[in-house]
């Protein structure tokens, strides 16, 4: 009896020091998504403004840029899958991963070759232990993104887009992240990179009749586009990354707080029953007491 309460209360001791561990991460995970979600927020007007500007440019011009200009018939794709570096944030990394297994197969079942590009160790792990090929990966800091690591990533996009296919370039580039809506909801979403969708076309002058603007561009609409082009798709890959970001720490503090509670649960289970088994020990020393001195009495 006495070794199952020395039990009872070593496996108390561990789940406490679990506890302390995840209720830190849980705390830090909180504090940080604050100021992800702020950055989400603070993103979205540039991101939106460049796309209007963009817009504008595109349906005002007549001069077509080979990002925005759509192959005949795509044989590559390749898709962009943004995961986390680190584990215990639930089913965030393997969401993302799964949606990206979805996409890949429509893309396949439609006859085109598919080129991974991997973004956190999350990713890498999963095509390394199946013996998956991918084009590249990027690594660290995927809580905090940084621009820089935004604009490389871009410009290897645009790099293999605007190389032809028979060369070892992509027709088109998808993007796979998790979108984040709200504290408790986040989920995986696809867009496609390139080439841009022009979708934002301003059309307030064709609703209400009136004469559409003139515009003049300088240098030339072709030093505007291709200024404006590589800025877009790092935008909207930063913007991705900021969102993706603040789905890994909520994910993080929803998994970790679940975590705490389990082990407060445990930590209460395993008292009840280091409390019944020591009550039990102490029954049965009693009982051997009273045995032993009604033995003696009746000896005398």
């Amino acid at each position: 009896m006495g070794a199952q309460i020395r039990v009872y209360r070593q496996r108390i001791r561990s789940v406490s020091a679990t506890k302390k561990i995840t209720r830190a991460m849980e705390l830090m995970a909180a504090s940080r998504v604050v100021k992800a979600r702020q950055s989400v927020l603070e993103s979205a007007p540039y991101t939106h403004a460049l796309t209007r500007a963009l817009s504008a440019l595109a349906t005002h011009s007549n001069y077509k840029h080979p990002l925005t200009s759509e192959v005949d018939n795509p044989t590559r794709a390749g898709v962009l899958v943004l995961t986390s570096d680190r584990g215990l944030a639930g089913a965030y990394a393997s969401g993302a991963i799964k949606e990206s297994e979805r996409l890949i197969s429509d893309l396949r079942a439609a006859g085109k070759e598919v080129v991974p590009y991997l973004v956190g160790r999350k990713a890498v792990s999963y095509y390394k232990f199946r013996g998956r090929e991918w084009a590249t990966e990027w690594t660290g800091n995927t809580e905090k993104p940084q621009v820089a690591r935004a604009r490389e990533i871009a410009e290897r996009l645009v790099e293999d887009f605007l190389r032809p296919s028979e060369e070892g370039g992509v027709d088109e580039i998808h993007i796979v992240y998790t979108r984040f809506n709200t504290m408790v909801n986040q989920e995986p979403r696809v867009l496609r990179l390139l080439p841009i969708e022009v979708v934002d076309a301003p059309d307030e002058a064709v609703h209400d009749g009136s004469l559409l603007p003139l515009y003049q561009f300088e240098p030339s609409a072709e030093e505007v586009l291709k200024a404006m082009l590589p800025r877009y798709v790092t935008a909207r890959i930063w913007t991705c990354m900021l969102s993706a970001a603040a789905s890994e720490l909520a994910a993080r503090q929803r998994a970790m707080k679940s975590a705490t509670d389990n082990a407060e649960n445990l930590i209460n289970t395993y008292t009840r029953l280091a409390n019944q088994a020591r009550q039990a020990e102490i029954t049965q020393e009693i009982s051997e007491i009273v045995g032993g001195a009604s033995a003696l009495a009746e000896s005398k």
